[in-house]
């Protein structure tokens, strides 16, 4: 599975110093740790970032570059911030990752980006006003959106379609609907189109000892069902062992005593 690692995020207080001050310190150890955990791809989150968008992402990215050799997915709702990081991305480590674009028009702008620098991107699918009520309904998005990525040049095996993941705690049956949603996505091309989730998102609002077991273990129902891509923490030890164990079982790595170490 493609692990994209989520810690470099202006949500957290460390990273939006770091951030704010300009220090590269917190971004760069945060960096390596999560690759040497074995990120596919390291998130650098600045968030909206209006005033300062453009300079601020083309030196996180920078930074982030000068000590790992991954590719980045860049995390903004700046387009302008988005496109000077697609510029300052060394594509010598791979092929970038937009988060995100959706079915809303103020969105659009993302997947002509992931068109115009040959970028990957993740797609929410999200309809402009409300949130899609079950799987079918999220295949209808995910149509739509693969016919816009079309239209500005963007293959579909650089779409990574996102289910929408919900908290359980409020939205229980919409659990199951994103994993029905998972399994659908891979029917609407040949190949199959790539999966992606926010994984967190499901024990939002659950009690701190609760999410570490739904995260868990809705990973690995998501895995069964064919999911190519997580955001989640690679320095969780019991997270990555979830994730290769998974792969075992379901036969994509070969069984050793030491499955865990590899």
């Amino acid at each position: 599975m493609i692990i994209i690692g989520e810690k470099i995020s202006v949500i957290a207080k460390k990273v939006r110093e770091a951030l704010a001050n300009h220090d590269p310190k917190p971004l760069q150890e945060l960096a390596v740790a999560q690759a040497k955990a074995g990120a596919t791809f390291i998130d650098v989150s600045i968030g909206p970032a209006e005033e300062n968008g453009p300079e601020l992402m083309d030196w996180a990215v920078k930074v982030v570059h000068e000590v790992v050799e991954k590719p980045l997915c860049l995390d903004t709702t700046n387009v302008k911030a988005m496109e000077a990081g697609l510029k300052a991305h060394n594509n010598k480590w791979g092929v970038p990752l937009i988060n995100s674009t959706s079915n809303e028009p103020e969105r659009f702008p993302m997947m002509e980006l992931a068109g115009k620098y040959n970028a990957k991107i993740i797609a929410l699918t999200l309809g402009k006003g409300s949130i899609p009520a079950d799987a079918e309904d999220r295949c209808v998005i995910a149509s739509e959106i693969m016919a816009r990525g079309m239209e500005y040049g963007v293959p579909m095996e650089n779409i990574f379609l996102d289910p929408l993941i919900l908290q359980i705690c409020t939205m229980q049956d919409q659990g199951l609907q994103a994993i029905r949603a998972i399994k659908m996505f891979q029917q609407l091309n040949d190949p199959p189109m790539n999966t992606v989730v926010g994984l967190s998102n499901i024990s939002n609002g659950a009690p701190k000892a609760v999410r570490p077991i739904i995260n868990r273990n809705y990973l690995a129902m998501l895995l069964y069902e064919g999911l190519s891509a997580a955001i989640i923490d690679p320095l969780d030890k019991d997270m990555m062992d979830t994730v290769k164990t998974v792969e075992m079982i379901m036969g994509k790595k070969m069984y050793a005593h030491s499955y865990l170490d590899m």
